[in-house]
């Protein structure tokens, strides 16, 4: 077994065998998932894409020259995907003759492999070196071997995949691996109207619902399981004190399934969750707040028209 699959198999375990059950949502991504989200971000309820979109675009100009500043860097991005935001600002690199290469970073080997061909075929200028692996493995090797300056990307508000305290924990790590000169980019979905923030996440079309049950369907191929998706039912919640949204999958009937590698069985009563994602929700406060937890400082932030989303660039805090 994989190093991926027996981490994997802890998780499920844990995950399955816990009240309330969890799991975690990044092995919704497999080749299946991954396009899965990408009709997601096409989708007009998920306005999180469009307003990222937006951003990148009107500052382009701005942040290619925020970012090259210092000469050639590296452009370190966490969780790359298929990269189609991140092209906006790799063409205006290239326009302008800035030196860096781009190093994207994802745990999903099929997105890098499609990413680093469709820039081969849209910017081949690009000097691009894929990196396999979890933030910050790769992370910590790249500031280990490399001693550029360092722009690193975190779009998609995937931050938001974690509490208030895990994304400290989270955003120390990263601290932990920059030096003074480094920047930290990184996307935060405002809180807004929570209907909203229910409708990017609770599409009419059943989108997200696949994507969700997704990790369902992994385990059943990966660990010979019989769940059957249609046996549950994606749910959406939202906190708009908190900024919390959370989604499960819920239980329909009383059931069982069986995982036969595992050589268990998970019982499930009707109407019981398993919880698979977390999608936090900000204001300039909680970031702030979060930046001096972290020992990081916002040093400027971009907004689309709407207000609906934020990216901030963050700095190493040296006093900490």
């Amino acid at each position: 077994m994989s190093k991926t699959n027996a981490q994997f198999k802890d998780d499920v375990i844990k995950g399955l065998t816990s009240y309330p059950k969890h799991l975690p949502s990044k092995y919704i991504y497999d080749e299946k998932g991954d396009k899965l989200f990408q009709r997601i971000m096409d989708m007009p309820e998920y306005y999180l894409t469009n307003c990222e979109f937006a951003i990148l675009d009107i500052h382009k100009k701005e942040l290619s020259e925020l970012f090259a500043k210092d000469g050639h860097f590296d452009l370190i991005e966490l969780g790359a995907g298929d990269g189609k935001k991140t092209k906006i600002l790799l063409k205006e690199l290239v326009e302008n003759s800035k030196q860096f290469t781009y190093l994207p970073i994802d745990i999903s080997i099929n997105s890098l492999t499609n990413l680093k061909a469709s820039l081969a075929e849209e910017i081949p200028e690009v000097d691009i070196q894929i990196m396999q692996g979890t933030y910050f493995e790769v992370l910590h090797h790249i500031a280990t071997l490399r001693d550029r300056k360092k722009v690193i990307l975190l779009l998609g508000s995937n931050i938001g995949n974690l509490l208030h305290p895990k994304a400290i924990d989270f955003l120390k790590t990263i601290r932990n691996n920059m030096e003074k000169e480094d920047m930290l980019f990184i996307g935060f979905d405002q809180k807004k109207n929570p209907q909203t923030i229910l409708d990017a996440y609770n599409d009419p079309s059943g989108i997200t619902a696949a994507f969700n049950k997704n990790l369902l369907h992994r385990i059943n191929s990966t660990f010979n399981a019989n769940f059957d998706a249609d046996n549950f039912l994606h749910w959406e919640t939202y906190n708009p004190e908190t900024g919390t949204a959370m989604s499960y999958l819920v239980s329909k009937m009383e059931q069982t399934v069986d995982i036969k590698d595992f050589g268990i069985q998970v019982d499930f009563n009707q109407w019981e969750t398993i919880h698979v994602e977390i999608s936090q929700k900000y204001d300039d406060k909680i970031v702030q707040w979060l930046a001096e937890q972290s020992g990081l400082c916002a040093v400027n932030s971009f907004a689309d028209t709407k207000m609906y989303y934020k990216n901030y660039i963050f700095k190493k805090d040296e006093l900490v």
